[in-house]
């Protein structure tokens, strides 16, 4: 792991940010972290941030659990054509919402996962109405803390599965999904909606 441009994915961004933080020698680094979703308003601060001049290396890390496609499309440029002396490192529990346009443009190290996560009960390659409203009705009581963890095994498999057209458009599904349990949404109405929608996203 070096101090340089790039996406880092990571299950636990706490352990990250330390790792990342005993590798500083002359380097500033500015850290923005978010616990669920990081916002336009975390977006324009970075972006801030990378345009404070410096003599130093300035090392801006941002993390959380979803960058949406507005965000991405925000820091896009600040990335592609960074200040002298910057450096962008971009930590996220998942791949899967990445854009490709971040993605061309920074290397992503994908650090491993230590803890085995527990296997999703649903296939997403076999996936249609039926298996929708089983596994839905399976997490009727499922708690927005729980959801969450659902919705990132869900996004990871859908890219791994190759079986959806991952563009922009399905990626925002996953990031919609995070923000309607930080607004209260109901869990399993959630969960319907990102998996129906997911579902017409399947390649034919």
């Amino acid at each position: 792991m070096r101090l340089v441009s790039q996406v880092i994915i990571s299950s636990d961004i706490d352990d990250t940010v330390i790792q990342l933080e005993g590798l500083q020698q002359s380097e500033r680094l500015v850290k923005i972290i978010k616990e669920d979703t990081f916002l336009v308003e975390d977006a324009k601060l970075a972006i801030e941030k990378a345009h404070m001049a410096s003599e130093e290396t300035t090392v801006i890390i941002i993390a959380a659990k979803t960058f949406s496609p507005v965000v991405q499309n925000k820091l896009l440029k600040v990335i592609e054509e960074p200040p002298p002396k910057k450096e962008f490192i971009l930590i996220t529990p998942s791949k899967a919402t990445i854009l490709d346009t971040i993605r061309s443009r920074l290397p992503i190290m994908v650090l491993s996962q230590d803890k085995e996560e527990e296997k999703l009960a649903l296939d997403l390659g076999q996936l249609s109405l039926a298996t929708v409203y089983d596994f839905v009705q399976t997490h009727k009581r499922t708690d927005a803390k729980a959801m969450k963890v659902l919705v990132e095994q869900i996004s990871k498999e859908a890219i791994y599965s190759q079986g959806y057209n991952l563009d922009e458009k399905t990626l925002t599904l996953f990031s919609n999904a995070f923000i309607a349990l930080d607004v209260g949404s109901p869990p399993p109405f959630v969960l319907n909606t990102l998996l129906l929608k997911l579902l017409a996203r399947k390649k034919r």
